[in-house]
């Protein structure tokens, strides 16, 4: 599909098509998809300019920016905001009330993005973002900024953040202006809090919340994070994993040493490090540590909100390029209601062009474990330490002193954190009723409701110390690169995300 600005060039031909007697909540699908793409147009400067600030929670000097940048932002759209301090760098909580508002809705933002290594972007810089569309190659081509006024559905803006998660941001902003134009009024109270630290695993967000409940105090919590359904279609989760990580260390001789001297008599820790995580999972990438599973029951009626996820097995294991799956799940949605065990990373000597003939001095994986709600995070960490301890290995959550490599065979340096717990919510809760038929109206059809998330979000701060239920809003392409080199925002999502938060605004609680 191709927009022209012939019809709607900017924002005072767009004023034409406001009611003169004043806007009524509802809206008609003529009028909301021309609202749309009259603020996807008038907002493509906000976004290239949200995208242009580097956004690396390492970097607190940069957050500030952001941070500065978010101020200002809300300011203009008639919120009040709040520095909320951390350890590191703020929160910041943006709150605007409505005449006659019964209730508050708080809405969670992120700011911050992964790290980049630059020599893998194809393109200047990963913060100057790059209009880009395909060649008859079926290649992304960088094509002049400019003609951003006359995209096509199928381009893409290619910067850190773009899709994880500054684009969304954009679109919210792009919405609020929208409702201001229409008149929109909320029957709500609208909170904002905006994370800085997302992509470090929010450290600092559980004490945050915990210290400033009151002033964080919401009826609902709703999340404009993460990609629509494979399908692209509008989509609802009403939940997501948790996520806890492990650094798991085994050793062999106090410093490299050389493979022809010592090859056949040092152990080698690579080898041992390797055949310790393989005994965690069977063949077919189930935990087999006793009791890592317990509790977790798919009922009939969760196998039927699970069914009723439109997936295509066979287009996802096409999209990744895999012959066969793991069988922890019968199939996707079920796979991902269980907690994971998953190798992240593994590190032992060297590779490529510094290959050394060396027996390594130590073998290093870092682990993510993904949990649900029916899981203890810390009973599964516990069994993972058990279990190493039964193969025979002395644990520490140090480095091995000399006296202590001498005394023990095998000894392994096992440490871990908790992030964060899962959430989920019912659908028919009041918030998830409410976002459904939003959804409805706004595209004139259900959306695709989600039980569970594979990934995990910071939500279940909120979530348990708020007491409020919460749902994520989706609206990026799914295809988006997020955490990856060259990751984009295709235009299309751009606008129907500006129409799906426009139509949340609109919706009566």
């Amino acid at each position: 599909m191709k927009f022209s600005t012939s019809i709607l060039v900017c924002f005072s031909a767009f004023t034409l098509l406001i009611p003169k007697t004043g806007f009524t909540q509802k809206l008609s699908q003529e009028n909301l998809n021309s609202t749309a793409q009259a603020y996807t147009l008038s907002s493509f400067e906000t976004l290239k300019e949200l995208l242009s600030i580097p956004n690396d929670a390492f970097y607190p000097e940069d957050i500030e920016k952001n941070v500065q940048w978010c101020e200002n932002a809300f300011s203009a759209r008639d919120f009040s905001t709040t520095r909320i301090p951390t350890a590191t760098v703020p929160l910041l909580l943006a709150e605007r009330k409505h005449k006659k508002a019964k209730k508050t809705v708080l809405i969670y933002l992120q700011i911050d993005g992964q790290p980049v290594d630059s020599t893998r972007w194809f393109q200047e810089s990963p913060y100057k973002p790059a209009l880009k569309k395909k060649d008859d190659n079926g290649e992304w081509e960088e094509i002049p900024w400019s003609t951003i006024k006359n995209y096509e559905d199928d381009w893409r803006v290619f910067a850190r953040a773009a899709s994880d998660a500054k684009g969304p941001v954009a679109m919210f902003l792009a919405a609020l202006d929208a409702a201001k134009a229409l008149k929109i009024n909320p029957n709500y109270n609208i909170k904002v809090i905006m994370d800085f630290e997302e992509e470090l695993g929010s450290p600092h967000l559980p004490k945050a919340v915990t210290d400033n409940s009151e002033l964080l105090k919401a009826d609902m919590l709703i999340i404009f994070d993460g990609p629509r359904h494979i399908t692209n279609k509008p989509t609802l989760t009403f939940g997501a994993r948790g996520i806890s990580t492990i650094q798991l260390t085994t050793y062999g001789p106090v410093v490299p040493q050389h493979s022809g001297h010592f090859g056949n008599y040092a152990p080698n820790p690579a080898l041992r490090l390797s055949k310790l995580l393989a005994s965690m999972k069977d063949d077919e990438g189930r935990v087999i540590i006793p009791g890592f599973y317990n509790g977790i029951d798919i009922d009939q009626a969760t196998e039927n909100i699970l069914k009723a996820v439109p997936d295509n097995e066979a287009q996802i294991k096409e999209r990744l390029q895999i012959a066969e799956t793991d069988k922890v799940g019968r199939y996707y949605q079920e796979a991902i209601q269980y907690p994971s065990l998953n190798i992240r990373g593994m590190q032992s000597g060297w590779i490529n062009e510094k290959v050394r003939t060396i027996v390594p001095g130590w073998a290093r994986a870092e682990i993510d474990v993904r949990l649900v709600l029916e899981s203890d995070p810390n009973r599964l960490i516990d069994l993972i330490k058990k279990h190493i301890a039964k193969q025979g290995y002395h644990v520490l959550d140090r480095e091995p002193t000399k006296e202590e490599r001498l005394r023990h065979p095998k000894i392994a340096t096992m440490t871990h954190e908790v992030s964060y717990q899962s959430f989920r919510t019912d659908f028919d809760s009041e918030v998830g009723l409410w976002l459904t038929r939003a959804l409805k109206n706004a595209f004139d059809e259900d959306p695709i409701r989600i039980r569970m998330s594979g990934g995990s979000i910071p939500i279940s701060p909120f979530v348990n110390t708020l007491g409020i239920p919460a749902v994520t809003v989706p609206t990026v392409n799914r295809d988006n690169n997020q955490h990856s080199p060259n990751e984009n925002l295709r235009l299309g999502n751009y606008r129907e995300g500006i129409k799906t938060m426009i139509a949340i605004l609109a919706e009566r609680l």
